[in-house]
């Protein structure tokens, strides 16, 4: 029996590509009885007697799975934060990299519309860099007009499934078109009133680029933490995570706890207030769910 992986999903048809061709499928009416449904990302096996009739038997385990957008398999995240229009948000990159880090995604931090920046702005998105790469995370700056930056990103994207996530107008969907021009992906100014882009993106695609897989994802503007606790919480801090085992209480939240390495890491400066900051919210945003439900 075949097996290939979705790279589409469509109007009820799955997209199966498998040594380099391409089927339309159906899926079999026990996935609906088993309350499974098959996503793009899926590892599945399958039978098609022609090219736009197959259907698909079994899918294989999944090792991760997102929510908004729905897709799995995925190895590596491109974060794609605007320098300006929208301006850079850590809120919203804190959220994003909490997402990333609770499925075991290899994130990639990467600033776009950099061409915008004046010099006195610049010295801010710098530091916000440095304040990123001293974590472990590797951040890519971009510009569609500079061609040389546009190719550092490709590296990553070789051999892995990857994942283009963002706020609306960021330009995930102009980095891809640059990055492979025969896509010409629909892309849309940002509204003036708003300040964020119009979301041009419908639907979860695989698209080849290099030797990986890359999903272009409908820009959004929030995240639920949906099946975040707030125990696991810190491990999806690199800062906080590697200073858990110095705290006084084992299950230290580090919010109210006495003798707290992390609170002590904040006031010396050694991790920055804002990612502090917003993990105290996300923790309060969590605690209020779990009450909610």
């Amino acid at each position: 029996m075949p097996e290939g992986k979705i790279i589409k999903a469509l109007s009820g048809f799955y997209y199966v590509e498998s040594q380099g061709e391409v089927y339309q499928c159906r899926a079999r009416g026990n996935f609906r009885k088993r309350k499974l449904t098959p996503l793009v990302g899926d590892l599945v096996k399958f039978e098609a007697e022609n090219k736009t009739d197959g259907y698909i038997l079994g899918l294989k385990d999944r090792f991760n799975e997102l929510v908004r957008p729905p897709i799995v398999n995925v190895e590596r995240a491109v974060l794609v934060f605007s320098a300006m229009e929208p301006k850079f948000s850590t809120l919203l990159l804190n959220r994003f990299l909490v997402q990333i880090e609770s499925n075991h995604i290899e994130p990639i931090i990467c600033v776009s519309k950099i061409d915008l920046l004046k010099a006195e702005q610049r010295d801010e998105i710098n530091q916000f860099i440095k304040d990123y790469q001293k974590l472990g995370y590797t951040v890519l700056q971009t510009s569609i007009y500079m061609e040389e930056l546009i190719e550092e990103v490709r590296p990553w994207l070789d051999g892995k499934t990857s994942v283009f996530a963002g706020q609306s107008g960021v330009g995930k969907s102009s980095l891809l078109n640059s990055l492979k021009p025969e896509l010409n992906i629909e892309t849309n100014e940002i509204s003036s009133h708003l300040g964020r882009g119009k979301h041009t993106t419908r639907h979860v695609e695989l698209i080849p680029i290099g030797t990986g897989l890359v999903a272009d994802t409908p820009g959004f503007s929030s995240l639920d933490f949906i099946g975040i606790t707030a125990e696991d919480l810190s491990n999806c801090f690199p800062e906080m995570r590697d200073r858990r085992h110095e705290c006084k209480f084992r299950e230290c939240t580090h919010s109210s706890e006495p003798k707290c390495a992390v609170k002590n890491a904040v006031e010396a400066g050694e991790i920055a207030k804002y990612r502090y900051d917003d993990y105290l919210s996300f923790l309060d945003e969590i605690k209020q769910q779990k009450r909610r439900y």
